[in-house]
């Protein structure tokens, strides 16, 4: 595609993209099969589904998985599935008295709500060896998490992921981070808005979804919203929008560019993880905001016309 001069990069936003690391949990996923009932098992989270669509988008790119999982056969069954994808399972701990958690999906008219499983889930351990968070972040050269990875955290394990990463920030990594608010993880909304606006200060793209945004922080329109996270410190903000204009702010330059229509939805469960992933995916390539948007659109547009959070790309209907 030949870009709009407005939405054009000087230079890419990352310089290097060989190690990418995500942040946060991965639960066992039952998935409604058909009408009567039945359900399939499968494995997905919103940074670890980020992660899989990562290491599809491009396979050039070391992608690594930072969670805590189980030694049951569960668990076991987890890392083989991680590992058969091309994800790097070096840095997960295995809890022995924990393990992961479960959700089970009901989806209406392509929207889907869920029930969680997930008090016992490891993850929520997943900030308890501080050396381990370290060393999988020390040569990484893009680093993602979430309001979810922050939400199971208990208050010390919060303070600990948030250290590490302006730690790992201050020696010049890139940090990524979905709001992905989930008011039902949370003790209050005081407290998931808080947290979440801590994690911003520690983050240079912030990718969060317009309608959770005005609910919970009561902002006025979009533009609100991307100044509230240009304010906290970021430098790329990208906001969601539905099938609406996406909106942006890089370097100080805002603009609204328009998605790619979509075919028929089916199942919105990962659409902005995938969406995400097509994001990060052209980060050290993409001449252009509008290219990073579009293709990052393109991925999710696939992703929502298939049931399941984890589906097959069409790499050849993707611009890059």
């Amino acid at each position: 595609m030949t870009p709009s001069n407005e939405h054009q990069l000087t230079q890419p936003i990352l310089g290097q993209l060989n190690r990418f690391l995500s942040i946060g949990e991965c639960m066992v996923e039952m998935a409604p099969i058909d009408q009567a009932g039945d359900f399939r098992m499968g494995f997905a989270g919103d940074t670890f589904n980020t992660s899989w669509y990562m290491r599809t988008l491009r396979s050039d790119v070391e992608t690594r998985y930072f969670t805590r999982v189980g030694t049951d056969a569960v668990s076991q069954s987890m890392l083989d599935m991680m590992s058969g994808a091309g994800v790097n399972t070096s840095f997960i701990a295995q809890d022995p008295v924990r393990s992961v958690g479960l959700y089970l999906i009901s989806l209406k008219d392509g929207e889907r709500s869920f029930s969680y499983w997930r008090d016992q889930s490891a993850a929520r351990k997943l900030a308890q060896d501080a050396d381990l968070l370290h060393s999988a972040m020390q040569d990484a050269d893009l680093i993602y998490f979430s309001g979810i990875s922050l939400a199971i955290l208990d208050t010390k394990g919060r303070q600990t992921l948030l250290h590490a990463l302006h730690t790992a920030r201050a020696n010049g990594k890139r940090i990524a981070f979905d709001s992905n608010l989930r008011p039902r993880l949370w003790t209050n909304n005081d407290e998931m808005t808080t947290t979440v606006m801590q994690a911003a200060a520690v983050s240079d793209i912030i990718l969060p979804s317009y309608d959770d945004e005005a609910d919970f922080f009561g902002d006025a329109n979009i533009e609100a919203t991307g100044n509230r996270y240009l304010n906290a410190g970021a430098k790329t903000i990208v906001i969601k929008n539905g099938a609406g204009a996406v909106h942006y702010i890089h370097n100080g330059v805002s603009h609204h560019i328009n998605p790619p229509a979509v075919g028929e939805i089916i199942d919105t469960t990962s659409a902005g993880d995938s969406f995400n992933a097509g994001f990060f995916a052209g980060l050290d390539r993409a001449t252009s905001m509008e290219d990073l948007i579009k293709s990052a659109s393109q991925v999710a547009g696939q992703v929502i016309g298939r049931k399941g959070a984890l589906v097959p790309l069409d790499l050849t209907k993707i611009t890059t």
